[in-house]
């Protein structure tokens, strides 16, 4: 299959952004790492992707320094994933996912998995993006300036 055009070099944050996590495996991926998966076998396990395709997910996500690739925590032969700071810093992106999905894509009362607070254990509340002043931040409010735009 031939690869897609690459945005590496665009001048839009968004389109860098889905060279590397614009792949529906690689942000499940992102997710499961974030509930703690770190071995190839778990991921394969809960994703239920092919092994090449995984494979080459978590190759790429290596390569982009979102996640690395570290000896296993239990002194084993094997290879172990976690997220690098540039990974860790995808969590208000995977949390506006999942908020997105909720209000949009799940019938009132049917069952889903809940993002909850470790300590407390409430479940997580909607969170909003705010301007500096605390204004709501929205599309309707927002604009793109362009680098070549006077």
């Amino acid at each position: 299959m031939a690869r897609q055009k690459s945005f590496a070099d665009s001048p839009c944050p968004v389109g860098r952004a889905v060279d590397i996590v614009g792949d529906r495996w690689a942000l499940l991926i992102v997710r499961d790492a974030f509930d703690g998966v770190r071995r190839f076998g778990d991921f394969l396990a809960s994703l239920g992707a092919a092994r090449n395709i995984l494979s080459d997910r978590l190759k790429m996500l290596v390569e982009a320094g979102v996640l690395e690739s570290v000896p296993a925590s239990d002194g084993s032969a094997y290879q172990e994933y976690v997220l690098t700071k540039k990974g860790e810093g995808l969590f208000p992106v995977i949390v506006m996912l999942r908020q997105w999905a909720e209000a949009n894509l799940f019938p009132a009362g049917e069952k889903r998995a809940v993002l909850i607070d470790r300590k407390s254990g409430r479940a997580v509340k909607k969170q909003t993006l705010r301007h500096d002043d605390g204004r709501p931040l929205n599309a309707a409010n927002t604009a793109i300036k362009r680098p070549d735009a006077p």
